[in-house]
């Protein structure tokens, strides 16, 4: 089972050549989704010189595998930044919010982007009997930030039916994130910046403001990571414990079902909604988000696939996918200088297109000088233990107990031999733990278990065909590559002996 999100589908090809020389510039971007194409965007607009680096293809990280619903409230609740801090600073979110969303709309207008954008309202209801309690909730946290919703009986025809009354919000937005950051990408490089796919970086020194790729090497003035959790070590990430959600695809036909985002609350958390394209138009239904490298990403796929066919009547599946978000534990991304003197931006949960567009109008300000009102709300150097601390500790133990069943308990692990076609697993080989992965032709890759970040113990992820860290969400490929940090080393490359190598 494959998995590409219909972004990735429907998306038209980038062209982007790799880094094969020594660039200078004013600012280096590392990354090359929404935060990191939006904040590349406005300092070229600016006359900055700037250079873009992205791992892969533009917007194919968790840009291309996300949602495509704005809004300006919050996934994890309003109620939820209440209570950790004031109806004030939700208020504060939610205009900041709200402010990111219309850049979008501006840059959608303005540059006549085709990326189906168009405002809808977003319905929050109860998905089961026991949720009503936060949808009261939220109704009540976003009435005293100021936010213009009501509670209605029903849901429009189309989305599964809710148990009691449905929160209403009016001008929200959806659109197609990856054909959004790509045309972006394009009018950054008309601006000036220098664009470069397939250029992972290999190596960043802040010291000397230097980042380095397979290729060359950037010589820049400042470092934005827009890479999700920022490359290497920062302090930010402790207590952010990564977590993976799955969505799917599935064709619409002739079935009518309105425009909106509908989140249903419960043991499901379903966020579902509709999308027209130029070849097909689709439902789409996203949910079962679980901790990275911390359960069977199979299993979270297929549990979602059968909410689908039960509660939307899904027959058939076209796409499926799954993306990555880390959740900060005192509710609010991290967004600004840290320590380290780079520029980041992380901690959005799953909001992250709207924040990471927010984060770009912040970042960028500062760097050119003209300040923003919002950065001190968001910013990244902020130390709230109070706040911060019940979600730390939580987040904290689930690592902890993971890390000592990896280390600290005798595990039987499977045997090489046994090791089927098309998996992976921790194997042992002459009394020495390896991370092996057998190919469809019996060709076997070995490499070390050991995560190149904190030295935690990676996990196979079947669906994705990846070795995924449980305790700060790097992701490997099978032959060790990195594929997402804050790793940025690959695992170390074992070798077996000849015989053992195919079967």
């Amino acid at each position: 089972m494959g998995t590409t999100s219909v972004w990735s589908g429907t998306a038209a090809p980038t062209r982007w050549s790799a880094l094969e020389h020594d660039v200078a510039a004013d600012v280096a971007v590392v990354g090359g989704g929404i935060t990191g194409v939006t904040t590349a965007f406005l300092l070229a607009k600016a006359g900055r010189s700037v250079v873009l680096l992205e791992a892969g293809e533009i917007g194919g990280g968790d840009t291309g595998n996300s949602t495509g619903n704005l809004y300006e409230t919050v996934s994890g609740g309003l109620y939820a930044v209440k209570d950790k801090w004031s109806a004030e600073v939700a208020a504060s979110v939610s205009e900041s919010r709200r402010e990111a969303v219309a850049m979008i709309e501006s840059h959608v207008q303005a540059l006549g982007i085709d990326c189906g954008f168009r405002r809808c309202p977003m319905h929050l209801y109860a998905g089961a009997p026991g949720a009503q309690g936060d949808v009261e909730r939220e109704f009540d946290a976003a009435r005293s930030a100021g936010l213009p919703v009501r509670l209605e009986d029903t849901l429009p025809d189309g989305p599964p039916a809710a148990h009691g009354r449905v929160l209403v919000l009016d001008q929200q937005a959806q659109f197609h994130p990856m054909a959004y950051v790509r045309s972006l990408a394009a009018h950054a490089g008309a601006a000036g910046c220098r664009v470069f796919e397939r250029s992972a970086v290999l190596d960043v020194d802040h010291s000397e403001g230097l980042v380095r790729t397979s290729g060359g090497t950037v010589a820049a003035g400042e470092i934005v990571l827009a890479t999700h959790s920022p490359s290497g070590f920062h302090v930010t990430q402790a207590g952010m414990i990564p977590n993976r959600e799955y969505g799917l695809a599935a064709p619409l036909g002739r079935r009518d079902f309105p425009p909106g985002i509908f989140w249903a609350r419960g043991d499901e958390h379903l966020s579902v909604r509709s999308l027209e394209t130029a070849s097909a138009n689709f439902l789409l239904c996203v949910g079962q988000e679980q901790k990275t490298g911390q359960h069977d990403a199979r299993a979270a796929m297929a549990a979602l696939e059968a909410a689908a066919r039960r509660r939307l009547g899904v027959q058939e599946v076209a796409y499926r996918w799954s993306a990555q978000n880390f959740r900060s534990p005192d509710a609010l991304p991290y967004i600004g200088q840290d320590a380290s003197g780079a520029y980041i931006a992380t901690g959005f949960a799953t909001d992250g297109l709207v924040y990471g567009t927010l984060a770009a109008s912040i970042i960028s300000d500062d760097l050119l000088g003209r300040g923003n009102r919002w950065s001190n709300l968001y910013r990244a150097s902020r130390v709230a233990p109070v706040k911060a601390a019940k979600g730390t500790v939580a987040e904290t133990a689930s690592v902890l107990k993971v890390v000592l069943q990896d280390y600290l308990t005798r595990r039987q692990h499977e045997q090489l031999e046994t090791l089927p076609r098309d998996a992976g697993s921790i194997v042992e080989v002459d009394g020495e733990r390896l991370a092996a992965y057998r190919d469809g032709a019996g060709q076997v890759f070995v490499v070390s278990p050991v995560c190149t970040h904190l030295k935690c113990m990676v996990h196979w992820n079947a669906l994705e065909t990846s070795w995924d860290c449980p305790c700060h969400g790097s992701r490997f490929a099978p032959d060790g590559r990195v594929i997402a940090g804050p790793a940025i080393e690959p695992l170390k490359t074992k070798t077996l002996p000849e015989g053992r190598r195919t079967a």
